[in-house]
C-alpha cells in the first residue's frame, strides 16, 4: 500500500563497511517523513511550503535531500537540500491533472536512495457550471398548450462532490412566461400562460445554471454560468383582420359629383405571420348612396350631394378574411363617419331694409338713456353658408364704449341691435357725430371671411351744461380813493352748448355787494356811481357772482376785494400841550394815534425835537413813546450840577411821524416836572404809589397781591378751627336740615349787537376778515387777481373794550395841521442850529 518505489545507490567506499541513509514514514496524515500518501489541494497558491523530507543515516552522517520528475514533466516543486522543506512552485488544476509523480532522494555522502512517490491533487470549487447545448434557437407555436415542455438545458461542472452538482433557474421568474425544472433543466410554458404571435413575435429567456458550492482558497464558493435561449413564436390562424388609421373621418361637398371617392379604410388580417386577404363590405348606414370596392376599400359617392338625406352618415364597414380555399373566416367592423360638408364660399353680408347695404346714418339726441335700443338703425347680417362655415362673431369698433352690439354671435342670419352702454360719454360738446365700423368676422373657418357696415351717428344738441367759472374765487384790491365806477375785477364764465343755451348772464348778490355794479353781459365788476370807499370804515368786502343761462342753469364763484389803505391820516396827541411828572428812576409815556387802517401808514415813530433848558437830559423810545432820562442821571443834584439850574421844570417838544408814503407827522409841547422819591404819610405803600403813580398796571398788580395774601390767611384759619371743632367731644343736638332745592340756572343770552343799559356793559363787536395770503405782481389794483389754491376767508367775532371815542378830524383840517407842523418843526431845527454854531 505505498506510494513509493525505494532504489539504493552505492557511493565508493573504504573498506570499511557503510549503510545506506532512509527515509522516516510517518505515515499520510503527515507533513514530515517521505510523502507517503500525501494530497495537495489545487488551489493552494504558489510558494507555500507544502511538506518537509524527513531521514536518517546508520551512522549518523548528515544527510541531504533531492527531488526530480520525469523527463517532460512539469516540474511542480522544488526542495530544500539541507531541511527538506518542499515548495509549491507551478500552479495546480486537478481538472487537468489529478496526480504527479515525484522522485525524492537523501544521502548520506555515500549512499543515496531514491524513492518515487505520487502526490495526488485534490479539488476545490473552481470551475463553472458549462452549458451543453445553449445558447440555442428554438421555434414554438403559438397555440402550445400551457405546461408543456418545450427544451431540455444541459450544463456540466468538472468539480467534484457538491461543486460538480448543477442547477437550473430563470432570471426572471415572475414575469417570465416560461418555467425551468431545477434539477433536470426542462423549460416549459407555465401553467395558465399562452403565446400570442401577435404581442410577441420572439421571447428571450434567460437561464442560470448554479453548482452547489465548495471551498475555494479556504472559502465557501458558489459558482454559476448564465446562457439565453431564443424563443420564436411561430403565427396560427386564429386572429380576426384588423382595421390600420382608426377613427375613420370622410367628406362630401357640394361640389362633389356621382362616382367621387370619399374615402379608402384599410384592414389587415390579425395573424400577420401568414395572412390571408381581406374583403370589404358594408353591414349598414350606408342608405345605398355610397359604394365600397371589395378589395381595395375605396368608398365612393353613387349619387349627388343635392340628394343626400342627411349631414353625417355613421356606415359599418366589414373586413373579411380570405382563405386560400375561397371562404369566408373571421372578420372585423370598424365605422367610417361621412360628413357632408358646405363650401365657405359666402362671406358674411350687411342688409338694409332696400337690400345689401354697408353705410347706415341717424340722428338723435345727446345723452339718451342707458341700455336704450337705437330703433332707427334697422340692419340685418347674414351669411349663406351652412354649419361652421356661417357662423361668425359681431364686433362694434369705435370712440370709447358708449355702444354695444348684440348679439355677439351669429350663426347664418341675425337681426342686430344697437344698445347705449355709455350715455354720460355721448355728449355733443365733445362728438357731434361718431362714426363706428361693425364688423362680422366668421369664426372656425380657414378663410375666415368678414365684412364691415359704417354707422354714423348724429348728435343733436341739449342744454345739459351750466355756466362754468373759470375760477371758485376771484381776489381784488382797489385803492381806498378810487372814484366811483372803478372797474374791479372781471370774471368770465363758459357755457358750452350752443345758441341760447350757451349764453350767459351775470348778476351778484351777498352782504357785500351794496358797493359794486356788475355788466349782465361783460362781467365786468365796478363800484356803484356814489360809492365812497374808506379802508378805515371796511377794508374786505366779499360777495357772489352767478351766471346763468337761458333756461336758469347757473354757477357761483365768490368775490373778494381788498379796499387799500393809503396814508390819509397824521397822528394826532389828545393834547397838544401834556403835562407829566417824572421820578428819577422811573419813565414817562406819551401817546399818538394814526387813524389810518393799514401798517405801515399808522404805525407812528417817536422823536425829541428839542429840549429846554437842555437838549442832553432825556431819550425816548421811538415805538413806544416812553420818556426817561439817560441812564447816567442818578438824582437832581447830577441835573442841576448839568445845567447849572435849580429849576426841575422842562419843555419837550415831541414829534409823532407815521412810516406812510408820503409820510404825515404832528408836534407836541410836554411839559415834564422832576422830582426825587419821597416817603408819603401812608409809608412803604405811599411811597410806592407815590413811585408809580404814572404806572397804573403796577399799582393794579400789586393791590390783587395783597388781597390775594388776606384771602389765602383766612382760608387757612377757618381751616384749622374747623379741624379743631370736628376733634371736640361735645355731644351736639340732633337736628334735621332740610335743603332747598337750588333753583335751575337761567340762561340769559345777551345780544352782543344790542346796546347796554349801564357804562359796564358796554361793548363792541369787532369783525375782522383775513383775506387769503397772495402775492400780487401787478401794480393795478383794479386787475383781477385769481389763485387756484384758495383758502376759504372765515369772518372771526371778539368782544372788547370799546375804545376812547376819537375827535373827528376833518381830511383837510389835518393834513394842514401836518404841513403846519413840518414847517414848525423846520423853523425850530434851523433856530438850534443857529444857536449850535454861535
Amino acid at each position: 500500500g505505498r506510494n513509493l518505489k525505494r532504489k539504493q545507490i552505492m557511493l565508493p567506499s573504504s573498506a570499511q563497511a557503510d549503510f545506506a541513509p532512509s527515509f522516516y514514514d510517518n505515515g499520510p496524515s503527515s507533513n514530515n517523513g517521505n510523502l507517503a500518501l500525501f494530497s495537495l489541494s489545487e488551489d493552494t497558491p504558489v510558494g507555500t511550503q507544502i511538506y518537509q523530507l524527513n531521514g536518517t543515516d546508520p551512522e549518523g552522517q548528515e544527510v541531504r535531500y533531492g527531488l526530480s520528475f520525469d523527463p517532460g514533466s512539469k516540474e511542480y516543486f522544488r526542495v530544500d537540500p539541507k531541511s527538506g522543506n518542499i515548495t509549491l512552485v507551478e500552479t495546480m488544476d486537478r481538472e487537468k491533472q489529478d496526480s504527479v509523480d515525484v522522485n525524492i532522494s537523501i544521502t548520506d555522502g555515500r549512499s543515496k536512495v531514491v524513492e518515487r512517490v505520487t502526490i495526488f491533487v485534490t479539488d476545490a470549487n473552481d470551475e463553472k457550471p458549462e452549458f451543453q447545448n445553449m445558447p440555442a434557437i428554438i421555434d414554438v407555436l403559438e397555440t402550445t398548450e400551457s405546461g408543456r415542455s418545450i427544451y431540455k438545458v444541459e450544463a456540466v461542472d468538472r468539480d467534484t462532490g457538491s461543486g460538480g452538482s448543477v442547477t437550473y433557474h430563470l432570471q426572471s421568474p415572475h414575469s417570465s412566461l416560461f418555467a425551468i425544472d431545477i434539477n433536470s433543466g426542462v423549460l416549459r410554458i407555465k401553467s395558465g400562460k399562452t403565446l400570442d404571435y401577435e404581442k410577441t413575435k420572439t421571447h428571450f429567456v434567460t437561464v442560470i445554471a448554479k453548482d452547489g458550492g465548495g471551498n475555494l482558497n479556504d472559502k465557501e464558493q458558489f459558482m454559476s454560468s448564465t446562457a439565453t435561449l431564443t424563443v420564436n413564436v411561430i403565427d396560427a390562424q386564429d386572429t380576426p383582420p384588423f382595421f390600420i388609421g382608426t377613427p375613420y373621418f370622410g367628406y362630401v361637398y357640394e361640389i362633389s359629383v356621382p362616382g367621387s371617392k370619399i374615402f379608402t379604410v384599410s384592414a389587415e388580417d390579425g395573424d400577420v405571420g401568414n395572412p390571408n386577404p381581406v374583403s370589404y363590405s358594408f353591414e349598414e348606414g350606408d342608405d345605398g348612396v355610397f359604394g365600397i370596392n371589395k378589395t381595395s376599400g375605396c368608398i365612393s359617392l353613387l349619387v349627388a350631394p343635392i340628394h343626400l338625406k342627411r349631414e353625417i352618415f355613421n356606415i359599418k364597414v366589414r373586413a373579411t378574411e380570405i382563405s386560400p380555399e375561397a371562404k369566408d373566416l373571421d372578420y372585423g367592423v370598424t365605422t367610417v363617419v361621412i360628413r357632408v360638408v358646405d363650401l365657405n364660399n359666402n362671406p358674411p353680408t350687411f342688409y338694409g331694409e332696400n337690400g345689401p347695404q354697408n353705410m347706415f346714418e341717424l340722428t338723435m339726441y345727446e345723452h339718451p338713456p342707458e341700455g336704450e335700443i337705437l330703433r332707427g338703425l334697422k340692419i340685418t347680417v347674414n351669411d349663406s353658408d351652412k354649419g361652421a362655415n356661417a357662423k361668425f362673431n359681431l364686433r362694434l369698433i369705435g370712440p370709447g364704449r358708449m355702444l354695444r352690439a348684440v348679439p355677439q354671435t351669429v350663426l347664418n342670419e341675425a337681426q342686430v341691435t344697437i344698445l347705449v352702454e355709455d350715455s354720460a360719454a355721448m355728449d355733443y360738446e365733445k362728438h357731434h357725430f361718431l362714426t363706428y365700423k361693425l364688423l362680422a368676422v366668421e369664426i372656425d373657418t380657414p378663410e375666415r371671411f368678414s365684412a364691415t357696415a359704417h354707422i354714423v351717428i348724429h348728435l343733436l344738441d341739449t342744454n345739459d351744461n351750466a355756466p362754468k367759472f373759470s375760477s371758485d374765487y376771484y381776489i381784488a384790491r382797489i385803492p381806498e380813493n378810487s372814484p366811483g365806477g372803478s372797474n374791479v375785477v372781471s370774471v368770465t364764465a363758459l357755457d358750452p352748448d350752443s345758441g341760447p343755451w350757451g349764453e350767459v348772464k351775470y348778476s351778484i348778490y351777498g352782504s357785500g355787494a351794496e358797493m359794486f355794479l356788475i355788466q349782465p353781459t361783460s362781467g365786468i365788476i365796478y363800484t356803484q356811481p356814489w360809492a365812497s370807499l374808506d379802508a378805515e370804515v371796511r377794508s374786505k368786502y366779499n360777495f357772489y357772482v352767478k351766471a346763468e343761462d337761458a333756461e336758469g342753469k347757473y354757477s357761483l364763484a365768490e368775490v373778494f376785494v381788498t379796499v387799500l389803505d393809503l396814508n390819509d391820516h397824521p397822528p394826532a396827541f389828545n393834547n397838544n400841550f401834556l403835562e407829566k411828572t417824572m421820578v428819577i428812576g422811573a419813565p414817562v409815556k406819551i401817546e399818538a394815534v394814526d387813524d389810518d387802517a393799514e401798517i405801515p401808514n399808522n404805525v407812528i415813530e417817536y422823536a425829541i425835537m428839542k429840549a429846554e433848558p437842555d437838549n442832553n437830559i432825556f431819550d425816548i423810545d421811538a415805538d413806544t413813546g416812553e420818556i426817561k432820562l439817560k441812564s447816567y442821571i442818578k438824582s437832581m443834584a447830577i441835573i442841576q450840577n448839568i445845567t447849572k439850574k435849580t429849576d426841575c421844570s422842562w419843555s419837550l417838544v415831541v414829534q409823532a411821524r407815521d412810516r406812510g408814503q408820503p409820510s404825515f407827522s404832528t408836534t407836541a409841547v410836554v411839559k415834564i416836572d422832576i422830582t426825587e422819591a419821597t416817603q408819603l404819610k401812608g409809608g412803604p405803600l405811599g411811597s410806592f404809589i407815590e413811585l408809580n403813580r404814572n404806572n397804573s398796571l403796577q399799582i393794579i398788580g400789586m393791590l390783587v397781591g395783597i388781597i390775594s395774601l388776606v384771602v389765602i390767611v383766612t382760608v387757612i384759619i377757618s381751616t384749622a378751627t374747623f379741624l379743631r371743632n370736628k376733634k371736640s367731644n361735645r355731644i351736639l343736638p340732633t337736628r334735621r336740615v332740610r335743603r332747598r332745592p337750588p333753583k335751575q340756572p337761567f340762561w340769559n343770552f345777551k345780544s352782543p349787537f344790542k346796546s347796554s343799559e349801564t357804562p359796564r356793559e358796554d361793548f363792541t363787536v369787532q369783525e375782522e376778515q383775513q383775506e387769503p395770503e397772495v402775492n400780487v405782481m401787478n401794480a393795478n389794483y383794479n386787475n383781477n387777481f385769481r389763485e387756484r389754491h384758495w383758502t376759504v376767508p372765515t369772518v372771526s367775532a371778539v368782544v372788547v373794550p370799546k375804545p376812547r371815542q376819537r375827535p373827528k378830524i376833518d381830511r383837510r383840517d389835518t393834513v394842514n395841521k401836518a404841513l403846519v407842523s413840518e414847517l414848525k418843526m423846520r423853523l425850530e431845527q434851523k433856530k438850534m442850529a443857529s444857536l449850535y454854531n454861535t
